[in-house]
């Protein structure tokens, strides 16, 4: 028997016979695919190729080419998912035989704002989750990784360097660029982590965090306004005032141990 087995092995070519020999351990297993779900999931990224709308996985090979002629043919018919610079979110990962599927800032169909339905999980079990930044990108689209053959053992790091020729998830890049495009004062109040009027709520998320505490109050005039606190008591305490969106004021007050609050302490 082992007189056959070595006969058989001389005839194989090593690297055929290596290959199988070690194609068990080569394979994506089952913590690979949890490590690939929670490392993609909900990613920001900065694109770097322009990205066309499409109701199909836009295809991209695992080597880092991709079809430029079908990309600019889908951009024709159904117009820009992200321009060069845009900052978008990995919104859906789907794991297959010997593809990846990213659904990139909700889809082609998403509606209203697509990072409000943004939903993490497995087995069917899925929770939504709160995002810290916001698409600049005007739409949505999908993408496909293509493997060509049965996914590798790979993990989250190197689908991210697979996919850098359109997309970079360097988190400080993504910031950076999404920053670099808002109004100066805006961006003076990003780095200085501050509220200023005219904001946004992800403006405000991504200048000073999320809110200790928000209330909706209706005004007299039959405004809806909506006010994120910041600050713990005894401290300063800051009231970010939201109406249409936007942010109308700003009060701070300081607020002592019983947690009540009075006007601003005077800086000595």
């Amino acid at each position: 028997m082992t007189k056959r087995v070595s006969a058989v092995c001389l005839l194989l070519p090593a690297g055929l016979f290596l290959n199988s020999l070690f194609a068990n351990e080569k394979k994506l297993t089952e913590d690979d695919r949890i490590e690939i779900l929670r490392g993609m999931m909900a990613e920001f990224a900065t694109v770097k190729a322009s990205l066309p709308r499409s109701p199909k996985p836009l295809p991209f090979d695992s080597t880092g080419a991709w079809d430029k002629q079908k990309w600019a043919e889908a951009a024709q018919k159904f117009g820009p998912a992200a321009r060069v610079g845009d900052l978008v979110q990995i919104t859906k990962v789907t794991i297959e035989n010997d593809k990846i599927l990213f659904e990139i800032n909700g889809g082609m169909k998403g509606k209203g704002h697509w990072y409000d339905h943004v939903q993490v999980g497995m087995g069917g079990n899925t929770s939504p989750i709160s995002t810290q930044q916001n698409s600049n990108a005007p739409s949505g689209t999908n993408l496909a990784l293509l493997f060509n053959q049965p996914l590798p053992a790979v993990k989250a790091a190197d689908i991210k360097k697979m996919l850098a020729p359109v997309l970079s998830f360097e988190k400080e890049t993504a910031t950076e660029n999404y920053v670099e495009k808002l109004p100066e004062p805006i961006q003076k109040a990003i780095k200085e982590n501050k509220a200023i009027e005219g904001m946004d709520r992800d403006q405000i998320l991504l200048s000073m965090g999320r809110p200790r505490h928000k209330e909706r109050n209706v005004t007299k005039d039959g405004e809806e306004t909506e006010d994120w606190i910041y600050g713990e008591p005894p401290g300063k305490i800051t009231f970010v005032t939201f109406a249409n969106s936007k942010v109308i004021r700003i009060k701070e007050s300081y607020a002592d141990l019983g947690g009540s609050t009075v006007p601003k302490a005077p800086v000595k």
